[in-house]
């Protein structure tokens, strides 16, 4: 019954319309004095006949249509409309199966990214564990306490911290980003000098080649992520000390490139291609236990948000080199703080 009823609400403008052209005969029939009554009542019942063999032969070709959306779905499945005959609702279909598409890869790119931050935040807290229980155990010991020591844990703790920040915010980049000029060379002196303690506690020496007047557009805020990232990386897996880690700029057919290279352990050729992968921790990362396997990424992801095209080179042995590509950059004239020039060496650390 309700197939019929959404049947007749739908054909309702022809039904009205026939009424209309029937009334419009039985006036002219009537202005002419009814000298054809038979003819005219010949064509009023043959206009009811042909529109209700035309309304039936519609109502036989949507029925299977009028079930599929009069059904109650238990599941997107059942939203998909099958076996429809007339180009209208073939359409329809066509654009449901669409639909549902979209909501299959919503769906998916949800369950995905849930599945990523729940992973992450439980091998965080797992990583949290060690410099928690180190500090707890500090605390413990008799005599002086080592405050060099626990600084050291609450700078691990602080990086993890700065981690899940980070990869919570990635899901709203586009709302956080702000494009603008910046002095290349005094934001890796501010990284520098952030990461002062690390480079300091493992015996690694940066070394900064870079032009004062080189201009880049970029989100300085996110590009200290990323290279804060590479430089943490980068000493991390340094573990003989009076060794250096290079920042250098070179001038290429496709812009500038930033080089970050350490003269640390290196990454086994078999692992390069999957260190931005997201919870890949790969040979060097199960040495020191403390990998998340998420830095990498959330720096290639931030990268390539940003459009700074990324690449990583290495071999075991001889250490890393990572590359980031300004295809914008220019030589300008930096001013205010950015022209102060400072040396980032041992001497400042």
């Amino acid at each position: 019954m309700r197939k019929l009823i959404l049947f007749m609400k739908e054909y309702s403008s022809l039904i009205i319309f026939e009424m209309i052209l029937v009334t419009f005969i039985l006036i002219l029939y009537w202005l002419d004095g009814f000298s054809g009554l038979n003819t005219a009542i010949y064509s009023i019942i043959m206009s009811m006949l042909l529109l209700a063999g035309f309304l039936g032969a519609k109502f036989i070709m949507q029925r299977t249509y009028y079930n599929a959306i009069l059904r109650k779905p238990k599941r997107m499945e059942d939203a998909l409309i099958r076996r429809v005959q007339t180009p209208e609702h073939r359409q329809s279909a066509e654009f449901m199966r669409g639909l549902y598409g979209l909501y299959q890869n919503e769906v998916q790119s949800l369950y995905a990214s849930q599945h990523r931050q729940l992973n992450f935040m439980n091998q965080w807290v797992h990583q949290m564990k060690t410099p928690i229980s180190v500090i707890g155990l500090l605390l413990q010991e008799d005599g002086e306490l080592d405050k060099r020591s626990i600084q050291e844990e609450v700078d691990k703790i602080q990086r993890g911290l700065d981690a899940v920040l980070v990869n919570a915010r990635l899901e709203t980049f586009e709302e956080d980003m702000q494009i603008e000029r910046v002095g290349l060379k005094s934001l890796i002196q501010q990284i520098v000098t952030d990461h002062k303690r690390l480079f300091i506690t493992n015996g690694v020496f940066p070394v900064i080649s870079i032009d004062e007047q080189l201009i880049v557009a970029t989100d300085a805020k996110w590009m200290k992520v990323v290279i804060g990232q590479f430089i943490t990386n980068a000493v991390k897996y340094t573990f003989e000390n009076g060794k250096r880690l290079y920042l250098s700029v070179e001038h290429t057919e496709k812009g500038y490139e930033l080089t970050i290279r350490d003269e640390g352990i290196g990454i086994p050729a078999s692992d390069l291609k999957r260190v931005t992968k997201a919870f890949f921790t790969g040979e060097n990362g199960r040495l020191t236990g403390e990998s998340t396997g998420m830095g990498l990424y959330i720096a290639d992801e931030i990268s390539g948000k940003l459009g700074h095209p990324l690449t990583i080179e290495s071999e075991v042995g001889k250490g890393t080199s990572v590359k980031i590509l300004f295809t914008n950059g220019e030589m300008g004239e930096a001013d205010g703080e950015e022209n102060r020039r400072t040396e980032a060496s041992d001497e400042d650390l």
